[in-house]
């Protein structure tokens, strides 16, 4: 697991919000603390500061494309300057007992996907493992994950570090596709776990036993989306706990017949009591649910 990517500029202020990100619980590990900024000093301070809690490695995000992140120098935008994302890199090792790994992309844009120089230069400076998506930064999100490079990164035989593919991952069955066609040591699973948690323990046992795990029911579905929210308004406090609920309704009750309706009601709810009692009343219509 790794947190939520943390600005290092956050943690050298002691930004509440940033410093909050840091809060680790056993049963999380092994977890990574994803750190990212565009100061070199200030990554280097930031590393100081999430090692401090002890988590199993850091991470560095060299992937993220958004643009208030992107657009500020870091993230992706390291990927138009590959001296400086080195000397980066290089200053976050040293300033950590802990394993560095890095995410990262396959380039800025489609002229510029350097992403086996840049695999080559990070193992030289001493990280321990690299992630890959499989999209350019000016992609985004859209169109599908290329993992050939991933591939020919990890084939190359200067690599010697784990080489982890991410993009598109889905399905029990597109993981472990995947990870045989391509090679990698392991596979990475972001936007695909949203408000679906389940996927994580579904690939695991397609890859163990080449057999599907039965999906959540209904009672395990409204038991995880209730504590979801209750750990949301734990820690976001309910206004924004409440509002970044939203995205993840659908995805937990995705595919159950005639949902549609309090689903709708659940995005439009806007305390913890309407929320439970349109969550007790999907409860009780459990015996005319039938999972796709």
């Amino acid at each position: 697991m790794y947190t939520e990517f943390i600005s290092s500029e956050g943690l050298i202020r002691d930004a509440a919000k940033s410093l909050k990100k840091l809060d680790i619980f056993d049963e999380e590990r092994p977890i990574g603390v994803q750190i990212f900024g565009s100061d070199i000093d200030h990554m280097s301070e930031a590393t100081r500061v999430a090692s401090s809690v002890l988590p199993d490695l850091i991470d560095i995000n060299y992937g993220c494309p958004v643009k208030n992140v992107a657009c500020r120098g870091a993230g992706a935008s390291l990927l138009q300057d590959i001296p400086k994302m080195v000397k980066m890199t290089a200053a976050v090792v040293k300033s950590t007992h802990l394993p560095v790994t890095v995410k990262t992309r396959l380039g800025w844009d489609d002229k510029t996907k350097n992403i086996e120089l840049v695999a080559e230069q990070l193992q030289d400076v001493g990280i321990q493992a690299l992630t890959i998506h499989g999209r350019t930064r000016a992609q985004m999100y859209k169109g599908e994950a290329d993992w050939t490079l991933i591939r020919e990164v990890k084939k190359n035989p200067r690599i010697r570090i784990p080489i982890f593919g991410n993009g598109d991952i889905d399905s029990p069955e597109k993981a472990l596709q995947n990870r045989l066609e391509f090679g990698v040591d392991g596979i990475m699973i972001g936007r695909a776990s949203i408000g679906n948690p389940w996927i994580f323990r579904e690939v695991k046992h397609f890859m163990d036993t080449g057999c599907h795990l039965p999906g959540p029911d209904l009672v395990e579905r409204i038991a995880t989306c209730r504590f979801h929210l209750m750990e949301s308004l734990k820690w976001k406090g309910d206004k924004l706990g409440i509002f970044e609920m939203r995205r993840h309704y659908s995805n937990y009750f995705h595919g159950i017949p005639r949902i549609k309706e309090y689903r709708q009601k659940l995005v439009q709810a806007g305390n913890l009591e309407e929320i439970d009692e349109i969550l007790n009343s999907i409860q009780m219509l459990e015996n005319d649910f039938v999972l796709d």
